[in-house]
């Protein structure tokens, strides 16, 4: 409150508000408070510290806190735009629960087997403690590179043309279709690719990592068409038309002008398909099989994935049963640190061959 001495006008809009810094203090403190709580609940019970819990709990408690704090020294008004404000947060908070719950258990299990052994070994003549994932690891970089490999080059082209030539039933027909395989079972995949292979070959036990990068692109070519083809559609038509009016035939327009301007777009939606695939069981199991030994030859002989080692590890441990889920855990972190380090070199990527906006 601020009063003048000579008239003693109160100047009523700098009274009763809190500090910018207050509603950030109390969520901190409330999930200090809430996470105090539930540690010594835990420690009396010696049952397992619930951090989702406590969030959940801390957040509810901030809601409270921060309604009563607002009403005694803002009012009743104010107290209530920011009951609202922090019900928002709170929403937002709820959905990100499971991720934090996901993020924390892969981080707290899988650093127990987090080691050089875990990364620079694989499982042959394994059968108790030891072993690693180098196999599983190189098997999922192979099968997943190639994979792109096949389907951004595909994707990407169906893209074009369904953007810069694609008209009447031909152009229905390609989208009806991307978008069914959009939908289409990651198993149904595998059982195509091993069928295809399988009467290509006469081999009915075929098990091969080629076959398993080929069922992979299935996945993500749908996903690289569907990514690229609306980032192709944000490019002006302004900027294809005034290099038509220089002259330029409409290939080299395609080349040097709309596919750098949606670079960065397309990139990201490569990203994600390959985000989409890496994680994918199903039909690694019917066509890439399982291994114990390295190999770095796709086109022969069965190759491990990290997604299949982590089933494998989980579905079949041998006598000593939490070596194994360890080397599960521990491959599960694995892979998510892969596709965060995806995500941060698509952004990389994105933020150098994006164009350069400037006066």
């Amino acid at each position: 409150m601020t009063t003048t001495a000579s008239t003693g006008i109160v100047n009523s809009l700098t009274t009763g508000r809190l500090p910018r810094w207050a509603p950030w203090l109390m969520l901190g403190a409330s999930w200090a408070v809430s996470s105090a709580f539930f540690a010594l609940l835990a420690a009396a019970t010696s049952a397992e510290f619930n951090i989702v819990l406590a969030i959940f709990v801390g957040t509810i408690l901030f809601n409270i806190v921060i309604f009563v704090i607002a009403y005694l020294v803002e009012g009743a008004r104010q107290a209530r735009n920011r009951l609202v404000t922090s019900l928002v947060s709170t929403a937002f908070i709820i959905a990100l629960l499971p991720l934090i719950s996901l993020i924390y258990t892969v981080v707290a299990s899988g650093l127990v087997r987090f080691d050089p052994l875990f990364f620079s070994s694989s499982m042959r003549n394994v059968v108790g403690e030891g072993g690693g994932a180098l196999h599983a690891i190189t098997g999922t970089l192979l099968i997943t590179g190639t994979a792109a490999l096949i389907s951004v080059p595909v994707g990407l082209l169906t893209a074009i043309y369904l953007v810069e030539y694609g008209r009447g039933a031909l152009a229905r027909a390609i989208t009806f279709f991307v978008d069914v395989m959009t939908g289409i079972p990651s198993i149904v995949a595998g059982l195509f690719a091993f069928a295809f292979f399988a009467l290509i070959t006469g081999d009915a036990g075929i098990r091969f990592g080629f076959g398993g990068a080929v069922a992979l692109s299935l996945l993500m070519v749908p996903v690289v068409v569907r990514s690229s083809e609306e980032m192709l559609k944000l490019v002006p038509n302004e900027l294809r038309e005034a290099s038509y009016a220089l002259g330029v035939p409409k290939w080299l327009t395609i080349l040097k002008i709309v596919i750098p301007t949606s670079i960065a777009g397309i990139t990201t939606g490569v990203t994600l398909a390959i985000a989409r695939v890496i994680g994918e069981t199903a039909p690694l199991l019917i066509i890439s099989g399982f291994a114990t030994s390295m190999n770095y030859d796709i086109f022969s002989d069965r190759m491990m994935t990290l997604p299949v080692f982590v089933y494998n590890q989980y579905a079949q441990p041998g006598t000593d049963v939490q070596v194994y889920l360890d080397r599960a855990w521990a491959g599960a972190l694995t892979l998510i640190l892969i596709v965060m380090a995806l995500n941060l070199i698509a952004r990389l990527i994105a933020r150098i061959f994006s164009p350069k906006l400037g006066r």
